[in-house]
């Protein structure tokens, strides 16, 4: 049985690279954030607005548990969900957990390009968007190291980087 969490930081390719190396292994990907839209029938941004930070966090780690059950699946978890409640734990006891590694300086340049997608960081300029990343990552990294590995995923930038992507994590973890 496969059940692999991918953790990082928002822009560190958990959907990009999950998504791809569920297509290849031919079993279902899910994408927490995108689960737990569907499920309110609500974009996360509108959850947050409505319903505050700490009662999203308690749907998402609900919802985490959920699919945390299923067999055969690659879990894409938002940026935020290991570093609440016990749900890094509750992912290491479950399946394998993947830390995403990826610069800030190439985070930097991937948020920048999607910013407008991004409630969060919609509004920043460049250099407050860079410290926004240097800051969040500072206090995330405690929670992204207690996954069990670590994968570099600087090279998601097209069809060609993420194929080998996906080569080099099959090769990495023996799968």
């Amino acid at each position: 049985m496969t059940r692999i969490f991918l953790v990082g930081y928002m822009g560190a390719g958990k959907t990009t690279l999950g998504r791809a190396l569920a297509e290849e292994l031919g079993i279902p990907f899910i994408d927490l954030d995108n689960y737990i839209e569907k499920r309110f029938c609500k974009t996360i941004a509108q959850i947050f607005a409505e319903k505050g930070e700490e009662e999203f966090r308690n749907i998402e780690k609900r919802l985490l548990h959920e699919v945390g059950e299923f067999e055969d699946v690659i879990i894409s978890t938002g940026g935020g969900t290991p570093c609440f409640f016990d749900n890094i734990d509750y992912m290491n006891s479950q399946g394998t957990t993947v830390f995403l590694d990826v610069p800030e300086e190439r985070l930097f340049i991937r948020l920048s390009i999607a910013r407008s997608k991004r409630p969060l960081i919609k509004e920043k300029n460049d250099e407050e968007l860079k410290a926004f990343i240097t800051e969040q990552l500072e206090k995330r990294k405690p929670h992204y190291s207690k996954a069990q590995y670590s994968f570099r995923a600087d090279k998601l930038e097209d069809k060609r980087e993420i194929n080998l992507s996906v080569e080099a994590f099959r090769r990495q973890f023996g799968i």
